[in-house]
């Protein structure tokens, strides 16, 4: 069994949940311990206050966290053209700054896994940074709003946003007016979200130096080769959702020569209901949710058209069903073989534990509330909220803590 798997094996089940109101409680010895780690990047001192103010704003607002609103709890119209100035003027480079942030949580509260999540937000105008009219695949919908992805350190107990990316559609790319006005970067080209996704995923589990955990995603509608094979140059191994039309090659004996060599997920699956068994998944807390019961693993390889791009390694296909009757209603593609079943499935629920802590937490904390223009200013916005987010789930006083290192729960 490699580390990987034998660190997972080891890892205690946990499925306590916290909570957060609109105007969130919070340790000030976190949140000192917190900015000094996080700013230490920044040279200027004025630029460090501002951040911790800034900090400040969004724990304390009640409503909207936009910048007069939090300037409003903190000092008035001076305060609102510096936190302005600070986001979405300033040079100050968020890479280091989210860097930080990863290595004190991860350090603190190693995870499990980094969870990679979708972010829609929805817009009335058209004017902040990468807002368009595009079809949500997670809402099943056209909508106008900006979409981004966030890669979160993630624990059965707790989870943090580390890093993201916005996705910018051609009709921002390809304008040289819309580039200007938002500060968009001269290299910055087309790019899928997906793409995004798996880019932000190998940083943060690979280029950070971080703790070497796998990556769980929803990949349903990403190119799976090209995800593949990104995971297995980076040596991330990864955990995927996969649609039921994905073509596989069945590798397990106990379904070779009763199966075509290369069929649907979903067909295989299907064949493979009689090995279904009851998973030991956690009976309370968000990452739970509705039980799912019953769950196999089969041994499988990508079909040859997926194999060009993404290599021969053999992969593991995972189930999850209600019942026999009805068949599998998730489906679930990983490189980690030799990690045993309740394992894989205790990962793949921490995909609700980071949708449990955005709803609660890190949205009410005001990420989605930014409305400026700049493409900076963006970035460094949902950095600070993700800061934010961190030091409301922190307890300098929990028994055992390093540091700022316990959980508000």
């Amino acid at each position: 069994m490699n580390a990987v798997a034998q660190m997972l094996e080891n890892c205690p089940s946990d499925d306590d949940s916290h909570q957060s109101g609109s105007s969130a409680t919070w340790d000030e010895r976190v949140l000192t311990e917190v900015s000094t780690v996080l700013f230490a990047s920044l040279r200027r001192s004025d630029q460090r206050l501002r951040g911790v103010a800034y900090l400040r704003g969004l724990l304390g607002a009640k409503g909207r966290r936009s910048i007069r609103n939090m300037a409003a709890l903190l000092g008035g119209s001076a305060t609102e053209q510096s936190l302005h100035h600070f986001v979405s003027d300033s040079t100050w480079d968020w890479v280091p700054v989210r860097r930080s942030l990863a290595r004190h949580i991860t350090q603190l509260d190693p995870p499990m896994a980094y969870v990679v999540r979708p972010m829609v937000i929805p817009k009335t105008g058209e004017n902040s940074v990468g807002v368009d009219r595009q079809f949500v695949s997670e809402l099943g919908q056209l909508v106008n709003a900006q979409q981004a992805v966030g890669v979160w350190s993630a624990t059965e107990r707790m989870s943090v946003p580390l890093n993201w990316r916005l996705h910018l559609s051609p009709s921002w790319l390809n304008d040289r007016i819309r580039r200007r006005q938002a500060s968009i970067p001269d290299d910055l080209g087309d790019r899928t979200l997906g793409d995004w996704a798996v880019e932000a995923a190998v940083e943060t589990a690979s280029g950070w130096g971080l703790p070497r955990r796998p990556v769980v995603l929803d990949a349903r509608h990403m190119d799976l080769a090209s995800t593949i094979a990104s995971f297995r140059a980076a040596g991330v191994p990864f955990l995927a959702r996969i649609n039921g039309a994905v073509q596989l090659t069945v590798t397990d004996p106990a379904l070779q020569g009763r199966t075509p060599e290369v069929q649907q997920a979903i067909q295989i699956m299907t064949a493979a209901r009689d090995r279904m068994r009851p998973a030991p998944l956690p009976g309370r807390g968000p990452e739970s949710g509705r039980p799912m019961h019953l769950t196999t693993k089969i041994g499988v390889r990508p079909s040859p058209a997926v194999r060009q791009l993404a290599g021969p390694g053999e992969l593991a296909l995972l189930g999850v069903a209600e019942s026999r009757r009805q068949g599998p209603v998730e489906l679930w593609l990983t490189d980690m073989t030799e990690t045993r079943l309740p394992t894989l499935m205790r990962l793949s629920r921490l995909v609700r534990r980071a949708d449990h802590d955005f709803r609660e937490t890190t949205d009410r904390l005001g990420i989605r509330d930014f409305t400026g223009r700049s493409y900076a200013g963006w970035h460094r916005h949902v950095t600070l909220a993700s800061a934010a987010h961190a030091v409301s789930v922190l307890d300098a006083d929990e028994p055992g803590a390093k540091g700022a290192g316990g959980r508000r729960g």
